[in-house]
């Protein structure tokens, strides 16, 4: 199976399938934005708005968090993660965690 195969779902219950809970699973990361666009953040800042830079950040680290999650469902021998959920925090002013975490199963 290919990781972009694992299924992951927010649900409690996969409709017509019934599976087995192998644990949890979880993938985590930390990015950070470049100088320039920190300087040019905290204009924006500034002004108000929606700061791309920021959206961009967390788009990416979301991406990444469910990159990693689907590869610790796969190195499980999982098929799919449900109950998945996010949590994210701020390390600093220009860095930001998020982690996508839920349950492995595997089809019966």
């Amino acid at each position: 199976m290919e990781k972009s195969e694992i299924l992951v779902t927010t649900t409690e219950h996969i409709p017509g399938r019934d599976y087995e809970i192998i644990g949890e699973v979880f993938g985590l990361t930390t990015q950070s934005k470049n100088v320039v666009k920190n300087i040019g953040a905290g204009f924006k800042n500034i002004v108000g708005g929606e700061i791309k830079a920021y959206t961009e950040l967390l788009t990416e680290a979301r991406d990444i968090a469910i990159d990693r999650l689907r590869q610790n469902a796969l190195d499980m021998g999982a098929d799919a993660v449900v109950m998945m959920r996010f949590d994210s925090d701020s390390i600093s002013a220009d860095m930001e965690t998020v982690a996508a975490y839920g349950t492995a199963v595997k089809f019966k």
